[in-house]
């Protein structure tokens, strides 16, 4: 286990998620790192840099002054209404702090445009309410002095343990049809990957917008279909769900900040990295 680096105290807002929980197991041995859970878990009472949060309910504030962090990460889930307030706080504490605040953003602040990919500096659009909320975040969040702000947006997680892959389990198990959009192009990535990315944006002290998706696109059937056959070779249900009469785009593209070759990944990558996995875990 690495000795961690007391350059940061990094406190993970939804630390007992999917995407929170794999950014704890990242980053843990490196810094000081912390994180709030929801629900009551024998687990993350006893780890004493775990703090329970309702966004609902509690004050973010108690949370901020008990850790200090320098880095705080964003993954909250809940009611979108408390998040925006969770965040002003947030704000105010990046603001009046040495403090630099990550937010974990989605595709769907561009989900009003479907001719082309999006790239960081387009400007977002949603006809969506998650979009328009994540905007919201987003366009307080770009008050902050430059330097103090990254907005990661993200595609389409995928993973082992990801929710989308379980749910693909369950409908295989129970025989009842899986969803594909087949006029949707999309990209891809997997929490491992974006935790890989994270720590390399924390470690170069980087800030500004990032899309985090994989470096190629693919069309939502397709990869769906690929990616089942890896998990069972019994023959599965789909039902074909055509939400326009042309192809539709919702992926995040990098342009103006690329990340190096090797934190970067392809469709194929993501269904190997599946496969092995697999592999490992009949």
């Amino acid at each position: 286990m690495k000795t961690p680096d007391n350059k940061h105290r990094i406190l993970i807002l939804g630390a007992s998620g999917f995407i929170g929980n794999a950014l704890y197991k990242e980053l843990c041995s490196y810094f000081k790192t912390f994180g709030t859970y929801h629900v009551t878990n024998p687990a993350f009472e006893t780890n004493k840099h775990f703090f329970q949060y309702r966004v609902e309910e509690d004050d973010i504030f108690e949370i901020l002054e008990a850790v200090k962090p320098s880095i705080i990460i964003s993954c909250l889930r809940g009611d979108f209404h408390a998040q925006v307030i969770a965040h002003r706080h947030m704000a105010e504490y990046v603001m009046a702090q040495d403090c630099k605040i990550i937010f974990l953003s989605s595709a769907n602040v561009f989900d009003a445009y479907s001719k082309y990919p999006s790239y960081e500096d387009d400007k977002t659009l949603s006809g969506s309410v998650y979009g328009h909320f994540k905007i919201k975040i987003e366009n307080m969040l770009m008050r902050l002095p430059k330097k103090k702000v990254v907005i990661v947006r993200l595609p389409m997680i995928f993973g082992t343990q990801s929710p989308r892959v379980k749910v693909i389990k369950q409908h295989i198990a129970d025989k009842t049809a899986i969803e594909v959009f087949p006029n949707l192009i999309m990209n891809v990535t997997t929490d491992y990957k974006l935790t890989q990315q994270l720590h390399y944006i924390i470690n170069r002290d980087k800030s500004g917008v990032f899309h985090l998706g994989s470096s190629d696109l693919v069309h939502h059937d397709d990869f769906i279909m690929e990616m089942v056959s890896l998990i069972s070779s019994e023959a599965v249900n789909y039902m074909q769900v055509y939400t326009t009469n042309e192809d539709r785009y919702l992926a995040v593209m990098p342009n103006l900040n690329a990340l190096p070759k090797h934190l970067q990944l392809s469709s194929t990558e993501l269904l190997e990295e599946l496969n092995n996995y697999m592999n490992y875990n009949p």
